[in-house]
């Protein structure tokens, strides 16, 4: 397997790293980018163990992104209002759980605790390789992280803008309940479609008006679940748990006025899609 392989098979655990520490899956592909021109430069040699090398580039180049971004001061978290058990059980819990508000509750962390938590809650990345990616020793990216799991334990998990109406949409999608639909569609909603979306579903590049999109999802969300795609509220296809298909939503006034769907595989590998 040659450089460029190996590094495929990567990318989509890097960008999943590189998203969740930036929140936006166009800084975290120019972070994987930089990544892969910081290999093809150097090469493999003399580099022991490739993935972690990768993860570790990422991370470093993820950090300067996030302190390029403005100089936040790694002042002291006040610990004493906060839970306190920890435990390998504890944090796979807290890992697994936060989901819905992640993005926003790692905004209030300093970049160096944001890289900690994600790197070893939610990647599984020893404190012995996070270290050196912090500038930090071991116990210390240990409290880098500990502080940052108790700063997001201590977050509400909130329920993103439009979650009521998405829910709304797929109930009365699963119970063709064609009036309902209506009324939560805007009068000009459009769906766009990419080319493998519109082969699966025998579509056409895009659809318009509310009466078009409430008949086209009449009846038809059996296999569909709300998610975040890409931070954005949105609907996952997953007939038997494979996601075909995934489609973001626009919102205004508490209409829907936007679909965007996407059925490729390559591009589903590279979206970062969170259950809700």
């Amino acid at each position: 397997m040659d450089v460029q392989e190996r590094f495929e098979e990567n990318r989509p655990r890097l960008r999943a790293v590189a998203y969740r520490m930036l929140g936006s899956g166009a800084e975290a592909d120019d972070a994987v980018q930089e990544a892969w021109l910081r290999l093809n430069r150097s090469g493999t040699e003399g580099i022991d163990n490739l993935d972690a090398w990768l993860t570790t580039v990422v991370g470093r180049v993820c950090l300067d992104m996030l302190r390029s971004r403005g100089s936040r001061r790694e002042t002291a978290w006040d610990d004493r209002d906060l839970p306190s058990a920890e435990g390998p059980e504890t944090e796979t819990v807290l890992a697994d759980s936060v989901g819905l508000a992640l993005l926003v509750v790692l905004e209030t962390l300093t970049p160096a605790e944001r890289l900690a938590f994600v790197l070893h809650d939610l990647f599984a990345v020893p404190f012995d390789e996070v270290a050196p990616i912090v500038g930090r020793t071991p116990d210390a990216a240990r409290q880098l992280a500990s502080r940052a799991r108790r700063r997001v334990r201590a977050q509400p998990a909130e329920r993103p803008a439009g979650r009521e109406v998405m829910d709304a949409f797929l109930a009365a999608s699963r119970d063709a309940e064609f009036e309902t639909l209506l009324s939560l569609l805007d009068p000009d909603v459009r769906m766009r479609i990419d080319a493998y979306g519109r082969e699966r579903l025998h579509t056409p590049e895009e659809l318009r008006g509310a009466d078009a999109l409430a008949r086209f999802f009449n009846g038809k969300a059996r296999n569909a679940y709300p998610a975040l795609i890409d931070g954005l509220i949105g609907i996952r296809v997953a007939p038997g748990g494979d996601t075909l298909l995934v489609i973001t939503l626009t919102l205004t006034g508490g209409r829907i006025t936007a679909f965007d769907a996407t059925a490729d595989p390559a591009r589903l590998r590279e979206i970062e899609i969170l259950p809700l």
